[in-house]
């Protein structure tokens, strides 16, 4: 569905994109992770031929991608974290405007914009212009209008950003239902259990390059942890933190107002000797927790940074 090759992109002495190498397969939603800065966006807009490039090439639906390749854009649907939609016009108004662009017979749009109305549960909102719409909402209507001429890919960048969880799971449903219609889907967001839950196949950016690229578990096998245990509500000395440190497979601590997290390497029975150190120093403590690698591990690992907004 999408090919990128040795794509480069400068602004002045920066290189926002540098020789980045991306293939995206049909049928898949695909997860586009980086802290901000690493050409997530840059990335996306090249895409979309929205900006020129240094270098390299892009193909997407088997075509090279121009900023006339018409026949491409007119299945590619595109929902960005601003909210783009016009106040002066109501729920429906922009959605059929924006399935216009792509649809020209009337009665045609006019189903697929009742589709897309039923879609994202605005039924009761059609007539409403945005500014009346709560931020969830505002969100659906977001959506729709970037999928109601059914795109064979859609491009999704933070669409649940500031939502409430009922908006969101509903926003996550609808991405999955898409999918399952035959929308290839690239999805990018700073939640990592949104990405864990929906996406089939995932890369980590940073510095316009591609680290690692998988599924939840191959990206989840390629780093250092294997559990995380954490305890809360104790109490330690500079020596016993040593003493912890030095146990078997840890290979990372960190103590913060009586919290201690430990990272430790995979292997069996961590938790047995973590508990066994601290029951023959006379170390009391409150709750514990092991924790298989997530996500957000992987991409603390492998960029050596907390992804957030």
């Amino acid at each position: 569905m999408v090919r990128i090759t040795n794509l480069v992109k400068r602004y002045g002495n920066l290189v926002a994109l540098d020789h980045l190498n991306l293939e995206i397969k049909e049928g898949e939603i695909f997860g586009l992770l980086g802290p901000n800065g690493s050409g997530k966006t840059t990335a996306i807009n090249c895409m979309l031929a929205l900006l020129k490039y240094d270098k390299g090439s892009i193909r997407i639906m088997g075509q090279d991608m121009h900023p006339d390749s018409y026949d491409v854009k007119r299945n590619i649907g595109v929902v960005m974290q601003n909210v783009a939609v016009f106040e002066q016009m109501t729920v429906r108004e922009n959605i059929d405007y924006f399935c216009g662009l792509y649809i020209q017979d009337k009665k045609k749009r006019e189903e697929l914009v009742d589709e897309a109305i039923r879609f994202v549960g605005l039924e009761d909102y059609q007539k409403m212009r945005p500014g009346k719409l709560s931020g969830g909402l505002l969100r659906r209507l977001n959506i729709a209008c970037g999928i109601a001429h059914k795109p064979r890919l859609i491009i999704m960048d933070e669409p649940t950003v500031a939502v409430d969880p009922q908006s969101r799971n509903k926003i996550l449903e609808g991405i999955l239902e898409l999918n399952r219609q035959g929308s290839t889907i690239i999805y990018t967001s700073h939640y990592m259990e949104e990405v864990e839950q929906i996406c089939s196949r995932i890369a980590i950016i940073d510095h316009g390059q591609v680290l690692a690229t998988g599924t939840k578990e191959e990206l989840k096998s390629m780093i250092k942890t294997g559990e995380t245990i954490t305890i809360e509500a104790i109490s330690l000395e500079p020596g016993q933190l040593a003493g912890i440190r030095e146990l078997p497979h840890v290979f990372d601590i960190s103590y913060e107002d009586q919290v201690l997290k430990i990272r430790l390497s995979g292997a069996k029975h961590n938790l047995v000797r973590i508990l066994h150190y601290l029951e023959e120093q006379d170390i009391s403590f409150g709750r514990v927790f092991s924790e298989l690698p997530t996500l957000n591990d992987v991409f603390l690992e492998i960029t050596g940074k907390e992804l957030r907004d």
